[in-house]
């Protein structure tokens, strides 16, 4: 199939037998270079076939694997290196980023691993065998921060992450026939799925410059694309662009999934979706932590869908509505009443990693996502967001849930929540609208959705949202930007609609 000029550079297309004869190659040479089973590398790199490929060896291989994003600075990834005790650094960079001295890391620059190894050398019939891997207690050093919040090592058994993608895969009906395109940087948990969940499959795998949605989404019609994957923020972009070129989405009637997680979806967005491509977005539900715990599906295109076999959700009154610090979750059985979110998984997480490397392990038969929503009388799952409660004129109020209930306006709203002696908090609204409509009819508008003691204090329009490497709403540097440019905001019990 040709591809068109401006979409050709970057697009690449590992296919299933040829992904894993590539990746054989690579761990040729990995062992070559003296790389042995249980040795902690870290994986720093753009997407990439070699990363792809690289990522996939060095599971061969049974390393301890730890995946950083290529945007982490290089005194982040010393820290990183110092805490896991890595051995091996394998990234973009032409030279070693960090100084060498005892006990620093070997360091390999991906493309000249890739291209050192060459055509594989006598792997004929052989496969991907991660059995070893899956074995191992931390195959998989992930780091996530939520929305807020410091950095936290999640080390995972690499038979609770693969068994995980199983369930994904026979609960969502992957084929071999089937062509990935994850619009995600693979170095976070949703993106680092998707390339196994391609293998796994047999399917194929179409890595593209996805920071450029519309090249991107381009290179999926041209290459055939049947599946993607994106946030809601980069759905956002892919509907705001098509707005203004109505070709964009020519050639995709083959997608026959348009997946989503990663942040909450918001009702305005996936209504808008589906009136635009028509065909749902179908949400999902998982953290780092956990691995996949819910999927909507075409027949079933339901908030985030039916819990996968095998994992259990239970909703329990949380710390801010009069459950007892670490009360179990209780066995309600499935419910319409909002509550905090626990999850029961064989898949979940060994533990988290202490400063001086040792893993402090998970605890516990029920895990306490944080997270806030509620389980229909079908058994699918809602998720709204965090759960941080405030107090407000007698009320308790979860500012995603009404964030949620506001996005009915047609846009994205995140509230924020400042503490106020009068009102125990105020609410300032925050409206992402490209073409900056006035607050005053935002607010209008907001308050018609909403009771009296659920509106708005203030309202704010901002062209767009702060994201974090997640694609995830930045909420402390959306604070930092309202304190900037909205001090007063922050000061006395007003009502305003900002400006």
């Amino acid at each position: 199939m040709s591809v068109p000029a401006d979409v050709a550079d970057g697009v690449e297309v590992p296919t299933g037998a040829a992904m894993a004869s590539a990746s054989l190659a690579v761990a040729q040479e990995l062992t070559r270079l003296g790389f042995g089973p249980g040795d902690r590398v870290v994986l720093k790199a753009e997407n990439s076939a070699a990363y792809v490929y690289t990522l996939l060896a060095l599971a061969h291989l049974d390393a301890s694997l730890v995946v950083l994003d290529h945007r982490q600075t290089d005194e982040e990834t010393r820290t990183v290196v110092e805490q896991c005790r890595v051995r091996w650094l394998i990234g973009d960079a032409p030279d070693d980023p960090l100084s060498a001295g005892p006990g620093a890391p070997r360091f390999l620059a991906l493309d000249t691993l890739v291209a050192a190894s060459g055509p594989p050398a006598d792997t004929a019939g052989a496969a991907l065998d991660f059995s070893r891997w899956r074995r191992r207690t931390d195959a998989l050093v992930a780091w996530s921060t939520g929305s807020t919040g410091k950095a936290k090592g999640i080390v995972k058994p690499g038979g609770g992450f693969l068994t995980n993608l199983e369930r994904t895969l026979a609960h969502m009906g992957y084929r071999d026939s089937d062509t990935f395109l994850p619009l995600l940087p693979f170095s976070h948990q949703y993106g680092l799925s998707l390339i196994f969940l391609a293998q796994l499959s047999g399917a194929s795998l179409l890595i593209s410059p996805f920071h450029r949605v519309d090249l991107a989404i381009r290179a999926g019609a041209a290459h055939g694309a049947t599946i993607v994957d994106a946030t809601p923020s980069t759905y956002r972009s892919l509907l705001n662009l098509a707005r203004r070129n109505l070709g964009l989405l020519e050639g995709l009637e083959g997608v026959r999934l348009w997946c989503t997680g990663g942040a909450p979806l918001d009702q305005g967005l996936a209504e808008r979706f589906r009136s635009v491509v028509g065909a749902p977005v179908l949400d999902g539900y998982g953290s780092t932590e956990l691995g996949n715990v819910s999927f909507a599906t075409p027949d079933r295109p339901k908030g985030c869908g039916q819990v996968l076999e095998g994992i259990d959700v239970r909703l329990a009154p949380g710390r801010d509505d009069g459950a007892a610090p670490g009360s179990p979750a209780p066995e309600t059985g499935h419910s319409a009443e909002f509550g905090h979110i626990w999850v029961r998984s064989p898949d979940a997480l060994a533990g988290y990693l202490e400063p001086d490397g040792s893993v402090r392990e998970q605890t516990g038969e029920w895990y306490e996502t944080g997270d806030f929503g509620y389980l229909s009388d079908e058994g699918d799952l809602y998720v709204i967001g965090r759960s941080q409660a405030v107090h407000r004129m007698g009320h308790l109020l979860y500012p995603e849930a009404l964030a949620a209930k506001a996005s009915r306006c047609g846009r994205q709203v995140v509230v924020v929540p400042v503490d106020d002696d009068r009102w125990g908090s105020r609410l300032i609204f925050v409206v992402a609208d490209p073409e900056r409509g006035g607050p005053k009819a935002w607010r209008e508008l907001i308050c018609s959705l909403l009771p009296s003691y659920e509106q708005p204090n203030h309202v704010v329009v901002l062209p767009d949202l702060p994201l974090n490497r997640n694609g995830k709403t930045d909420t402390g540097q959306l604070r930092n930007l309202l304190r900037e440019e909205h001090p007063a905001l922050w000061g006395g019990a007003q009502n305003g609609a900002g400006r």
